[in-house]
């Protein structure tokens, strides 16, 4: 299966993200978020320089690096322009998918990698209204009809609505209620029965453009369907678990990253910042001191957290049923815990990192989105407790 690909270029090393690179993204970032535009600059120096390629197999032009390395990537990507990461990790983690189930022997997503070789772009379309089990469950419908299925439903937060090419979505086959699927496919940009409804005027990362998408019975045949799994946590199969894997440790890394350049900013406007009770900066005064020291110490617990859990799926660690709680937990820590970091150093910025111009209120509107990244505090409690206490996440009642 490599021979085919051996005559792609490959992708170098040295250009995936450099240093101008990423100043040039944060010196656009501020613009886009005013504007509420997509970061059409950032997404083709991505493209041109290769970024988009890294977790794709070097037998396919790609630079295959594992999760763990993808994530480190995506932390400096953030820490410079968190909604530029967050966007174009939507992409890499279904590469990244491909690309594990592939290594691992199941060639059955390989036409996904040769999609990304060639530049097709994949977004990612789970969130639903009246949905808390994202890619477990779904309110969208999936009917089984000649050569495929016809997908009904409306997906929120479509990252990367201008340009992809590849919408990955899920919805449930119910023609049997006693034994309902989850159908996981992609739907091509071309097709019919859908559209895109431009409904993103949102708190924070805002340049991800993640627009709604309406399915009207829109068509996907057979050679882009995933997966037809059972319903609920029974259908946590190696496709879904990898989703699990890279989405949710793509998203900690995002928001670990900005919380390092929140912590990095408060501690300059803490050695800048004056006070008339104070004969040097506001750096000499205790509970600035007592405030930045918690951030620090904050920050020390998150990256090696996300590290371990990214280091173990990439070496193959058996975790077992463990590893959506592992997986879950780790981005609950750092999304919670970066949270705390800006809105902390806020205190200390005071009141003139209130201002667009101080840089500070964007990170503080885009920290607060991590929280609702799937999966939310909610399911993430509720998952963690049933797998410690070794209750069926399938179990109904639900709860009681």
């Amino acid at each position: 299966m490599a021979e085919a690909a051996k005559a792609i270029p490959q992708v170098r090393a040295e250009s995936w993200l450099t240093d101008e690179m990423l100043a040039r993204f944060e010196s656009r970032a501020a613009t886009y978020d005013r504007e509420n535009r997509f970061f059409d600059q950032d997404f083709d120096e991505l493209r041109s320089s290769g970024y988009l390629k890294l977790p794709l197999p070097s037998e396919f032009g790609g630079a295959g690096l594992t999760l763990a390395r993808v994530c480190r990537q995506q932390r400096r990507l953030a820490y410079h322009a968190p909604a530029t990461a967050l966007g174009v990790n939507m992409h890499i983690y279904w590469v990244g998918v491909a690309a594990d189930l592939w290594r691992r022997g199941d060639t059955s997503l390989e036409w996904m990698l040769r999609d990304a070789a060639a530049g097709e772009i994949f977004a990612a379309g789970h969130a639903e209204r009246g949905n808390d089990i994202p890619v477990l469950l779904s309110t969208a419908t999936a009917e089984r009809v000649e050569g495929g299925y016809c997908f009904t439903g409306r997906k929120q937060f479509g990252s990367l609505t201008p340009v992809w090419t590849r919408f990955g979505l899920h919805g449930m086959d119910a023609s049997d209620p006693e034994h309902p699927k989850i159908v996981h496919a992609f739907l091509q940009r071309d097709s019919a029965g859908y559209l895109i409804k431009e409904t993103w005027d949102v708190v924070g990362m805002r340049a991800t453009r993640s627009d709604d998408t309406i399915l009207e019975a829109a068509f996907v045949p057979d050679r882009y369907v995933a997966r037809v799994v059972p319903a609920g946590a029974a259908g946590i199969d190696p496709f879904v678990l990898s989703v699990f894997a890279w989405a949710l440790m793509g998203f900690g890394n995002v928001y670990y990253g900005l919380a390092r350049r929140a912590l990095d900013k408060t501690i300059a406007a803490a050695k800048s910042k004056q006070s008339v009770a104070l004969s040097r900066s506001l750096a000499y005064h205790p509970e600035v001191q007592h405030a930045i020291a918690d951030m620090v110490i904050e920050l020390e617990s998150i990256g090696p957290h996300l590290d371990r859990i990214a280091e173990d799926w990439s070496n193959g660690v058996d975790h077992g049923a463990e590893w959506p709680a592992k997986i879950f937990s780790a981005k609950y820590h750092a999304v919670e815990g970066s949270w705390r970091i800006v809105d902390q150093g806020l205190d200390v910025a005071g009141g003139g990192g209130i201002f667009r111009s101080a840089g500070y209120e964007r990170l503080l509107r885009d920290a607060r989105l991590g929280r609702i990244h799937p999966a939310n505090a909610f399911l993430t409690h509720e998952v963690v407790a049933k797998t410690a206490l070794g209750i069926s996440l399938d179990e109904q009642p639900r709860w009681g």
